[in-house]
């Protein structure tokens, strides 16, 4: 398979950088193809611009400003998106790789009848989510509804591929975390990502 790697965080010498590191040299040992994309060394604009959002019905829409990226993105079979969750959300970037990336034409079409979208990225066939949050996983889960998953899952998922295995494996409560859970959690993303 060949693999799109995504990684969403401003920081080189983060946990969260380390993580892609693991991915890939798992994902490279079972004989995937990996293309990692660091959204912050490549200076990728999340920014929706006006042309952009006014063009968003019109078919073909224009995804020049970001054809790089579509094209990875259209030449993967499988997605794995590393990133923390900041206010139970994605970091902005990885909310405008969305917004920008997964467009009209590339990541679904609009229905001729109106209403529900179409998958088009039938190509990818699993996304994996390795993400950490610096909320307890109770708090996550319990109180704020697991909201990323649910983004992820229910919406970006389902709305733009068909069928695709999707997997999330957090590291929760990461500002008290110890150097021991640190590492479990990459041997968990290790043998997750060794099992496709």
């Amino acid at each position: 398979m060949r693999i799109l790697l995504v990684l969403a965080h401003p920081l080189p010498e983060s946990f969260a950088a380390s993580v892609p590191r693991t991915a890939r040299e798992a994902l490279e040992a079972s004989g995937h193809a990996v293309d990692l994309v660091d959204l912050y060394a490549q200076n990728f604009d999340p920014c929706l611009s006006e042309a952009e959002r006014r063009a968003y019905f019109e078919m073909p829409y224009g995804t020049s400003d970001v054809a790089d990226m579509v094209a990875r993105l259209k030449a993967a079979d499988g997605l794995v998106l590393v990133f923390p969750q900041w206010w139970f959300n994605f970091p902005a970037i990885l909310k405008g790789f969305f917004d920008r990336v997964f467009a009209p034409g590339v990541a679904f079409t609009h229905d001729a009848a109106g209403g529900r979208i179409v998958p088009e990225l039938t190509n990818i066939r699993l996304l994996y989510a390795l993400t950490t949050t610096g909320s307890p996983w109770w708090l996550v889960h319990f109180y704020m509804g697991n909201p990323v998953r649910r983004l992820l899952k229910r919406g970006i998922a389902s709305f733009c591929s068909k069928k695709l295995v999707f997997r999330m494996l957090s590291l929760h409560d990461m500002d008290r975390t110890t150097e021991a859970r640190r590492k479990a959690h990459l041997e968990r993303v290790r043998k997750a990502l060794a099992a496709i």
